[in-house]
């Protein structure tokens, strides 16, 4: 059954008061609030309407409604405000004048940025590496302790590490370390890097001084390379959410920040029965997992669709989509322009 235009508005002036509240919406709210050209029992008809149909529900404690994620996917496609205010865009734009140095601090730096705007978590997952190879590294030596390693992969992506050194390294060992590297682990899968460089053990004991250090350095950050790119910043404005007042769902969403596999099977859409998933006019994505709310925009770093990242805000399913949205698609063309 399509949805009437007086369905439509009273949907969508529930999600708005129930975003703004966190509590049930009654028809009388609706009529004194947002003064809808209906009468209460029109209205109530049309909730129940809309209830039946799987886009509201009732909480056993209230008599008012709430948005189901059919409600709030219907909402994000078709009712979202379009734009956001040029004030935020000046403020945002000014920001991103200070260029950051590579692609993973600006990603890092934007988590941070719409973590404040929005008082909820916001998150990068970073391109998928199961498929890339290394194609090469390189290593530039900041003082005798410090060190900032390149890694290259077949497809371009770059990925960079700092070593801190608790002793003095020599550039030559430096050198060496990084040609037998080089020369050995070129073509290996990124997820295979951490065992290959094991069976390197013996070779780099013999040929470079100072081993222990630069194969500790190199191991840790080819463990980290290999695993999935994820960061976060701002979950403690969860605890702040009145839906995350029970301590079980805070739990719950606690297991959602350390597994990025279910990140990305998430943002894959790859949902189980009863997840909702909406894709925006401007192609952010949404999905709802639960009570658990995940927009997501993609930050396309190159040409191949293996490279690209994503920026994720995570929350309720009662958040401030239209402001949400527009924040993540205005920061992520921002980070395109910038490294593009």
């Amino acid at each position: 059954m399509a949805l009437t235009q007086r369905m439509v508005n009273i949907l969508k002036a529930i999600v708005d008061e129930f975003v703004a509240t966190a509590e049930p919406v009654g028809s009388k709210t609706l009529v004194d609030k947002y003064d809808l050209p209906y009468s209460s029992a029109t209205i109530r008809n049309d909730m129940a309407t809309l209830e039946s149909l799987g886009y509201l529900e009732k909480p056993h404690t209230s008599a008012g409604r709430i948005p189901s994620n059919k409600g709030y996917q219907y909402y994000c496609e078709h009712l979202l405000q379009k734009d956001m205010d040029e004030e935020v865009k000046y403020a945002l734009a000014n920001i991103f004048d200070r260029r950051s140095a590579n692609i993973e601090d600006a990603i890092k730096e934007s988590c941070k940025i719409v973590s404040e705007m929005t008082n909820l978590a916001t998150g990068m997952l970073g391109p998928d590496a199961k498929n890339q190879t290394l194609e090469h590294i390189k290593v530039f030596q900041i003082d005798p302790k410090t060190a900032v390693c390149v890694f290259i992969t077949n497809t371009g992506y770059t990925e960079n590490k700092t070593f801190n050194f608790q002793d003095e390294v020599t550039v030559e060992d430096i050198e060496t370390c990084t040609d037998i590297l080089n020369d050995r682990l070129k073509g290996t899968y990124i997820h295979d890097l951490p065992d290959k460089l094991e069976s390197l053990k013996p070779i780099l004991t013999k040929s470079v001084q100072r081993f222990e250090m630069l194969y500790n350095a190199f191991a840790g950050a080819f463990v980290k390379f290999a695993s999935e790119t994820m960061y976060f910043d701002g979950t403690t404005n969860m605890m702040y959410q009145p839906e995350y007042a029970d301590v079980e769902k805070l739990k719950q969403l606690s297991k959602f920040f350390d597994d990025s596999k279910l990140f990305r099977s998430l943002v894959d859409k790859q949902t189980g029965t009863g997840d909702a998933v909406a894709i925006t006019p401007k192609g952010t994505e949404l999905v709802w997992k639960d009570d658990i709310a995940i927009v997501s925009s993609e930050i396309r770093i190159s040409n191949n669709p293996n490279d690209n990242a994503r920026l994720m805000v995570v929350g309720p399913r009662r958040m401030e989509y239209s402001r949400v949205v527009n924040l993540l698609d205005f920061i992520c063309k921002e980070i395109e322009d910038m490294f593009n």
